[in-house]
């Protein structure tokens, strides 16, 4: 197994051609992440490593499969194999220590938002709470819980997420209770993720903040690529504007109590 220099990104790209996952995008465009295959010069299997995604294509590789985040520092790792015969590999390496599940792929179209809704989402704002842009304390204050560390987790520090990311947090009595911003980003756009915390879910404050990423990143000329990881969350993207484009399967990987845990 190599690691790929960001200058060799190309001997990879092929690939993963024609796929939509932006995740991919940010590590081939040299943003983050990083790749690695089986030769560095003519790859035949190749995987993408960024956050808690692993992403491969080509021919089916074990030794790429068994090349996930340290378990330690990122609990649950999600694969990601667009191609079907790396499911049943994946599934004897991992043997009982997977959960097999359906993501949801959503269409990139730029001019299905209804602009007009998602400001009337907007209004739907409770009065005790406001919404903010994510600036360096703010990034800082979504590091230190649990549930809002994704908002931000794959940039370096405040500053790498001023130059390079974009989100909103709703805010009641002080308390950051809900956010929208980018989990990655690539030449063209960011990909969205949406957290709410635990108490305030289901009040609609993941559409009224999404609404609001959403909107600034078209007034940036920024795609906001979104996709779902369950049903529940393909119906607030489909609420937004998103049309599905496929369901995919994906596989968790990792902390077997977090696996198995309500999610």
């Amino acid at each position: 197994m190599y690691t790929i220099s960001k200058k060799n990104l190309w001997c990879v790209a092929p690939l993963f051609e024609g796929w939509s996952e932006t995740p991919v995008w940010s590590c081939l465009q040299g943003h983050l992440g990083q790749a690695f295959a089986d030769d560095p010069h003519n790859p035949q299997s190749a995987q993408i490593s960024i956050g808690d995604f692993c992403f491969f294509a080509g021919i089916p590789n074990p030794e790429l499969i068994r090349n996930i985040p340290d378990p330690s520092k990122v609990p649950v790792i999600t694969l990601v194999a667009r191609q079907e015969n790396w499911h049943p590999l994946i599934e004897s390496i991992y043997n009982r220590q997977y959960k097999k599940f359906t993501r949801y792929a959503l269409k990139k179209e730029p001019e299905a938002f209804d602009l007009e809704q998602l400001r009337a989402n907007l209004a739907m704002l409770p009065q005790d709470c406001e919404i903010y842009q994510i600036d360096d304390l703010l990034y800082n204050a979504l590091q230190n819980e649990d549930w809002s560390k994704d908002l931000c987790s794959q940039f370096k520090n405040a500053q790498d997420y001023t130059q390079n990311g974009l989100g909103f947090v709703i805010i009641k009595n002080h308390e950051i209770i809900a956010g929208a911003s980018s989990y990655t980003y690539y030449n063209d756009g960011i990909e969205i993720q949406i957290d709410t915390k635990q108490p305030y879910r289901r009040q609609g404050l993941a559409r009224i903040v999404g609404s609001r990423l959403i909107l600034e990143c078209l007034q940036e000329n920024l795609y906001p690529s979104w996709d779902a990881v369950s049903p529940e969350s393909l119906h607030l993207a489909e609420s937004l504007g998103y049309c599905l484009e496929t369901p995919y399967t994906a596989y968790a990987v990792g902390d077997m109590t977090f696996l198995s845990a309500p999610r």
